[in-house]
């Protein structure tokens, strides 16, 4: 009777354990396990049809001195600092003209927001690829203008930006956040702005901007890490060419994994982009303090 009661008790201090546990299993078997099973490979020559044969730290030492391999890192770091500022920019931007109050105003945001409904999708490259090919709308727009033609899939430089204006062109989701924040501003703040001569640009970048600088913040960090892994746009328009302009980190780590078949260079390859997106988010993290504007009593400097 006695373990009884213990064990009911236990139960009852410990009840938020069993509604957490379906999550935790979950977590376990599809995440962490996996995670843990990755990180052995990457020490080893593992392939699906030879097994292993070597341990050690050659996939490592492989990585940091494959041209290849350091090529497509700079490759990844080259479109995120690129498409994510003009993606944060774009959004800003729509958001600042989108928090006006006027009329039909919620059609403009809607219609402003429906790419990002297709997200990263496969379909979203599909119709890129089709717009920017030789013979695409692009090419027959600029025709019917009588200005020269483009074979932007086939210049390394020009294919590059194609997938950096597919994600620019996605940046519904951005500006919603960015204008729920501006129209969460007190329009008491603008009018003492303007009391002081402050023009609506100078009141824009020195009381709005700091303001919605906690949501800039999360949307660049995010941004950045979903940057990194970029893996749809340069597979599928693509396929990370041309003469491999555009092979990012995933789609050389894809290339590793079902290509060549050498999963355990696969393995530490996805390890590098783990440890370089936590490196990213890190960073961020560090700029905090300085950038970004604290809503329980001082702002960032």
């Amino acid at each position: 009777m006695l373990n009884q009661n213990r064990s009911a008790g236990f139960l009852r201090r410990n009840r938020h354990l069993l509604y957490i546990m379906p999550w935790l299993i979950g977590f376990l078997i599809f995440q962490a396990a996996p995670m843990l099973y990755s990180l052995i490979c990457g020490f080893t020559d593992f392939s699906l049809f030879r097994g292993v044969s070597q341990t050690g730290v050659m996939n490592y030492t492989r990585i940091f001195t494959d041209s290849e391999t350091l090529r497509s890192i700079g490759l990844t770091l080259k479109f995120a600092f690129l498409s994510v500022p003009l993606k944060i920019g774009a959004a800003l931007l729509c958001a600042a003209l989108l928090a006006k109050q006027l009329r039909g105003i919620r059609i403009f945001r809607t219609l402003y927001y429906l790419p990002s409904i297709l997200g990263g999708s496969v379909a979203a490259s599909v119709l890129w690829k089709a717009m920017f090919r030789d013979h695409g709308v692009v090419n027959s727009m600029l025709s019917a203008l009588h200005l020269p033609v483009h074979s932007w899939l086939a210049e390394p430089h020009s294919a590059m930006w194609v997938i950096i204006l597919l994600r620019v062109w996605e940046f519904g989701s951005p500006m919603l956040m960015l204008l729920a924040a501006l129209q969460q501003i007190p329009q008491e703040y603008s009018d003492a702005a303007a009391l002081d001569g402050a023009g609506k640009l100078r009141t824009f970048f020195t009381v709005k901007l700091p303001m919605i600088s906690p949501v800039l913040f999360y949307n660049l960090m995010l941004g950045f890490c979903a940057a990194m892994q970029e893996f749809n746009a340069p597979f599928v328009i693509t396929e990370g060419g041309p003469r491999g302009a555009t092979t990012l980190f995933s789609v050389l780590l894809y290339r590793s994994a079902f290509t060549a078949n050498e999963m355990g260079y696969a393995c530490s390859l996805a390890w590098v982009l783990f440890l370089l997106s936590a490196s990213v988010s890190a960073g961020f993290m560090l700029l905090r303090r300085r950038f970004v504007y604290d809503p329980d009593g001082e702002a960032a400097a």
